[in-house]
């Protein structure tokens, strides 16, 4: 008998009111407060983080959806994922933002509309999307690591966040990867993963 499905909101449902402005809230302060260098870093790092607690979660544990209390920063339909599940959208997003800010800092305009519900993973994603997660995290350094200034006229909205230059979207580039290392964490727990298997 097939386990029942979680009922969980649509994808694209958004944040509960109050946390969506204090996550607005939140973006502005980090977006004073970081440099491009000091953004780099915090991505860098957590995208290290998110690869080695991915590799180290034993398979087939990896791929099992797993249901989990919601992160911060995190809509409700992105609480049954699995490990590998949360590289593949990292990696969506990763690549998505890239072309982002290397278009704003060109001065190009960016075709189409941002929708969260375009990003989701594969349910069906397994060890095969380590290779294509860490090539997004190195392409995403390299983008941000050729222009000196991450600075951009232009912005290009985000649904939650509203409009961002390209320094915008490098900060939230960042927080993106350290709520979705916190989601893998809650995973590994439901899934009896010690965190000592990380290192």
């Amino acid at each position: 008998m097939k386990p029942t499905e979680p009922q969980l909101q649509r994808p694209g449902a958004g944040l509960p009111p109050l946390e969506l402005a204090l996550s607005r809230a939140g973006l502005r302060l980090l977006r004073l407060a970081y440099s491009d260098a000091r953004a780099t870093q915090l991505f860098f790092d957590e995208g290290r983080r998110v690869f080695e607690m991915a590799r180290s979660t034993p398979l087939p544990l990896a791929g099992e959806p797993v249901l989990i209390s919601r992160v911060a920063g995190m809509e409700d339909s992105s609480r049954n994922w699995s490990v590998y599940m949360v590289l593949d959208h990292l990696r969506r997003v990763n690549n998505g933002i890239a072309r982002i800010i290397a278009a704003l800092c060109a001065g190009e305009g960016v075709p189409g509309e941002v929708r969260i519900e375009d990003v989701k993973p594969d349910p069906d994603a397994m060890v095969e999307v380590l290779g294509p997660y860490e090539a997004s995290v190195e392409r995403y350094l390299q983008t941000v690591k050729r222009i000196p200034r991450l600075v951009s006229r232009g912005t290009h909205a985000h649904p939650w966040f509203g409009p961002l230059d390209a320094h915008g979207w490098h900060c939230l580039a960042a927080l993106h990867h350290r709520t979705h290392r916190r989601q893998i964490e809650r995973i590994r727990e439901q899934l009896g993963v010690s965190e000592s298997n990380s290192m």
